[in-house]
């Protein structure tokens, strides 16, 4: 998956600030979109309430959990915030909240007290169920927990601190949680199981995104890394008109370069002959089939039968999420397109105009340009359809099946991805001002993780990158160190990859020396042809497992896999000693693999493991003064040392340094 988007500057712009300004004047009471019905607030805390109102207005503020009132004065500009004590988990309850003096007010109903985590991160965080999770039609059917609640934060890009986001509170349903992150989903489930009280989960996550856009200007300046970057956006914020323009003329001469290194490119027209083209069955990534290595443009197209009725119609075309860009023609007609990367999540659903649509046979053509890892179609078949925009889905004509395609110009062929200056998700802050501010402050108990692949050649950057994230988060939230758990990146066959991915999982495993954190290993449950293992279940549970253990006190948890302590030379071996190990070590069913040991060079040779006890000794016979000793440092090296509970060890090089105070 390519890891940018580019947005237009100017619409970014009226993004960033639309909102405040519609707050600033509103005359009557607003709330931010997170403070609504259906809600969970966090149990026997003083929870932030806060919206908007007239200027100086008084604002009251009671609840019917407690006969106290709670008042609140409006600023200047009509903003007013205060707090008000929770109790114990429990509910459903009302708050009720109105300018003083005024006949009506709003009334929240169904608010649940319990337990709140935010979920945040890139693509495995945002994966849900209709991308594909284990075993998920079933877990859909059983998804129905009403005391669970979910607020997914729509995406969005912005310059300055956003004051809302658009969000609305559900209970949990087969309908609610399909599109909702299902890792998130099922950490929320092991906790409302265990504990037994309400639980909500605020997903704010963007696939493909980088870590530094997750986190403030304030956080970012002291690692002098962003500053160029930083100011930028504040200099071109000034003047959105001119760099969208600037930015347009850049993108049209990108794809006239391919066009004009693509044999194909007049394939887009309706006489064009296809008949000679292969076919490949769609949906589908193009990397399971016959072209597991290619990147680049691939061609599709397909004739359809339309009824005599649709000529004349406008009609809905949906083609499901397409990795990564994708240019659609029908009838010659271009009716949509991609074309700018960051947009593999993003289901095509585009508007053919009437004027296009004939009876009977009409042709469809996608491009689809992939920039790196598995391309092509990836929706579930029953979404790829079409049919008139007035009419319902029951009479859609399906348009998975066998599709004809040419292989275009490889990456290679293609020029490089133009080095556009347009603010997009990637930028340093922007998804922090758009989808993480205007939470704050609502009270949480804690966060949950999922990033790291995008960050994954700048790994030595992370490990001073990611503990700042955390402790701005921590800042800006203002309530202390509240636990912080995220997920250890897994095993992927990442393409030329010379041991950064091992470097990434190793600054997230160094990254633990921060307090109050935690890591979930998935060496064990990778999928090393695909970057989104499906079973997130056990991502969910692991992750709940640190909060229960230190958050909840259950006892008896074995929350983590062994991690690297620290060695002891002994002779010609090295002994190794690991946290969460003390009821000893285990392998897996294939027996310890995976190891290497350094000679007194700094050469890495294979190297045999043996458990002793809660000790691993570690030997080649290659090696006479061994210095050092490295685990799963291959791309697609999956687990083989794990605990008695079944956890599995993260990978790990003792050249790195281990610490006896990670957990």
């Amino acid at each position: 998956m390519n890891l940018q988007r580019f947005i237009p500057m100017m619409i970014l712009i009226i993004a960033a600030n639309c909102c405040a300004h519609d707050v600033e004047s509103a005359g009557k009471l607003k709330l931010p979109a997170v403070i609504s019905d259906n809600m969970v607030l966090q149990q026997q805390s003083d929870v932030a309430l806060w919206g908007w109102a007239n200027p100086k207005a008084v604002i009251e503020i009671t609840t019917s959990w407690s006969e106290s009132k709670v008042t609140a004065k409006a600023d200047v500009k009509g903003k007013w915030r205060t707090t008000i004590a929770t109790p114990v988990a429990g509910g459903p309850y009302k708050i009720s909240i109105r300018v003083k003096g005024a006949d009506a007010g709003i009334v929240l109903q169904n608010i649940l007290i319990g337990e709140v985590w935010i979920c945040s991160g890139q693509s495995n965080m945002e994966w849900n169920f209709d991308l594909g999770v284990l075993n998920g039609d079933q877990e859909l059917r059983e998804a129905n927990y009403p005391q669970i609640r979910l607020f997914h934060t729509r995406r969005d890009i912005a310059v300055s601190p956003n004051q809302d986001c658009v969000g609305r509170w559900q209970e949990c349903n087969p309908n609610s949680v399909r599109y909702f992150s299902a890792v998130a989903y099922f950490f929320g489930r092991n906790l409302h199981k265990e504990l037994n009280v309400p639980i909500g989960l605020i997903n704010s996550s963007w696939g493909g995104t980088v870590a530094e856009t997750w986190v403030s200007e304030e956080g970012l300046r002291p690692l002098k890394d962003f500053d160029e970057r930083l100011d930028f956006l504040k200099l071109t914020a000034k003047n959105p008109e001119s760099a969208d323009r600037k930015n347009k003329a850049v993108l049209d001469r990108y794809w006239d370069k391919i066009n004009s290194v693509d044999p194909w490119n007049q394939a887009f027209k309706s006489d064009y002959d296809h008949s000679d083209w292969p076919e490949m069955a769609v949906p589908g990534l193009w990397n399971s089939k016959s072209l597991a290595n290619f990147d680049g443009v691939i061609w599709f197209r397909r004739d359809i039968e339309l009824p005599t009725s649709w000529a004349g119609q406008n009609l809905v075309l949906e083609l499901g999420a397409i990795d990564d860009m994708d240019s659609t023609w029908l009838n010659g007609v271009k009716v949509g397109g991609y074309e700018t990367i960051g947009h593999y999540l993003t289901k095509r659903v585009y508007t053919v105009p009437a004027s296009v649509v004939r009876s009977g046979k009409n042709v469809l053509a996608v491009r689809v340009v992939d920039t790196g890892g598995g391309g092509g179609f990836f929706s579930p078949a029953e979404i790829m359809r079409i049919r008139p925009a007035n009419a319902p889905e029951t009479q859609a004509i399906p348009l998975a099946g066998n599709w004809h395609y040419k292989v275009g110009p490889s990456t290679s062929q293609m020029p490089p991805l133009p080095p556009i200056n347009e603010i997009n998700q990637n930028d340093p802050t922007t998804l922090f001002n758009g989808m993480i501010s205007p939470l704050i402050p609502f009270h949480i108990k804690g966060a949950i993780w999922y990033q790291g692949e995008s960050n994954r050649m700048r790994y030595m950057q992370y490990q001073k990158l990611f503990p700042a994230l955390i402790e701005d988060w921590r800042n800006q939230w203002a309530i202390g160190e509240f636990p912080f758990y995220w997920v250890q990146i897994a095993p992927f066959n990442y393409q030329g990859d010379k041991g950064e991915e091992a470097e990434l999982r190793d600054s997230q495993r160094l990254t633990l020396k921060t307090p109050a954190t935690g890591m979930a290993v998935t060496m064990d449950i990778a999928t090393p042809n695909n970057i989104h293992p499906p079973n997130k279940q056990e991502v969910g549970r692991r992750l709940a497992l640190w909060a229960l253990a230190k958050n909840y006190k259950r006892g008896n948890i074995e929350y983590s896999g062994p991690l690297y302590r620290e060695m002891k030379v002994e002779g010609s071996s090295i002994r190794l000693y690991f946290d969460h190990a003390g009821d000893g070590l285990a392998t897996g069913p294939e027996g310890l693999d995976h190891f290497e040991i350094a000679d007194s060079s700094g050469k890495f040779f294979p190297a045999k493991a043996v458990i002793d006890n809660d000790t691993l000794v570690v030997s080649s016979d290659k090696v006479k003064s061994p210095t050092a000793v490295r685990y799963a440092w291959g791309t697609i090296d999956e687990g083989t040392l794990f605990n008695k509970s079944g956890l599995p060890a993260s990978s790990f090089s003792t050249q790195n340094g281990g610490a006896s105070d990670l957990h």
